[in-house]
């Protein structure tokens, strides 16, 4: 055997644990998910129907207002993002005070999202937080409850998760600018650039690897990540107004116990997240 063929075969070797697991806990859980998606399964038994359950399922309505609801939620993202980019600038800059204001943002990504879920709630009630803050700040004619309608429902769960995300997503964008080399800034000062030039032209496409990999892990979360605030803030409702694809999997399969249908809305979730994915690394793999 030549030292290639060695080389290839140890290689093949090594490898072998880590495919055995990517075919155990990846690519077996998919096949089951699509042969259960076309059986009638309550979790112990299943009976085989056929693809007809996927032509049912694209036909329930409640398939498409989750995946609206999802596309909508979309709009949270450049705040999401931009938020924490602006915050990160300005802890950046050294302000006074900047080490207790990074705890301070940093502080909801230690808390369980439950927890942020239940203070959401809380504020968004009709006789919370935000109707006090009206009420103080002399506007006592008004009142609002916007986890009460299905108009404003769904706003509020997409301003909940945008303060889920900024902790993470400062620090993400803190830790960029620290790699960032300040004789370029120092020399465009020189130079006469302001600082809005200076961000645009130096600070922005230094963050542009960040940039990319927060935008994609706010949408992972945004997707596969929101179960336990809509759980304690909204169940879902009003109606199905906050109902999402990974809230709908779990009232299809638990609360109506129709696990074949569930199989079914996870593997559209898994489609979703798989073409972000295909985003990532088109966006990680372009040229700088």
């Amino acid at each position: 055997m030549t030292l290639a063929r060695r080389r290839q075969f140890a290689g093949a070797v090594f490898a072998l644990p880590a495919i055995l697991l990517v075919l155990g806990f990846i690519v077996v859980p998919i096949g089951q998910a699509v042969y259960y998606s076309m059986t009638q399964w309550d979790g112990i038994t299943a009976s085989w129907i056929g693809p007809s359950t996927w032509n049912q399922a694209f036909h329930n309505p409640t398939l498409w207002t989750a995946l609206r609801n999802n596309a909508l939620l979309l709009l949270s993202v450049p705040f999401a993002l931009g938020l924490p980019l602006a915050i990160a600038v300005l802890l950046h800059q050294r302000v006074a005070g900047w080490r207790i204001f990074r705890s301070i943002y940093f502080l909801p990504t230690a808390i369980s999202w439950v927890v942020l879920g239940l203070v959401a709630q809380r504020f968004f009630a009709y006789q919370g937080t935000l109707n006090s803050l009206i009420h103080f700040f002399g506007f006592s004619a008004t009142n609002t409850n916007m986890l009460g309608y299905e108009s404003t429902a769904l706003s509020a769960l997409g301003i909940t998760f945008i303060f889920t995300m900024i902790g993470t997503n400062t620090m993400l964008f803190l830790t960029g600018l620290a790699t960032l080399d300040t004789s370029l800034e120092e020399a465009a000062r020189i130079d006469g650039a302001g600082r809005w030039r200076i961000f645009r032209s130096i600070t922005l496409p230094h963050l542009r690897r960040f940039i990319q990999l927060a935008f994609v892990m706010t949408v992972i979360a945004l997707f596969s990540a929101l179960f336990s605030l809509i759980f304690v803030m909204t169940g879902g409702g009003p109606g199905y107004a906050t109902t999402t694809m990974e809230f709908l999997i779990y009232q299809t399969g638990f609360n109506q116990g129709d696990f074949g249908t569930a199989a079914l809305y996870g593997l559209i979730l898994f489609v979703l997240t798989a073409i972000v994915g295909v985003v990532q690394l088109r966006l990680i793999g372009s040229d700088e």
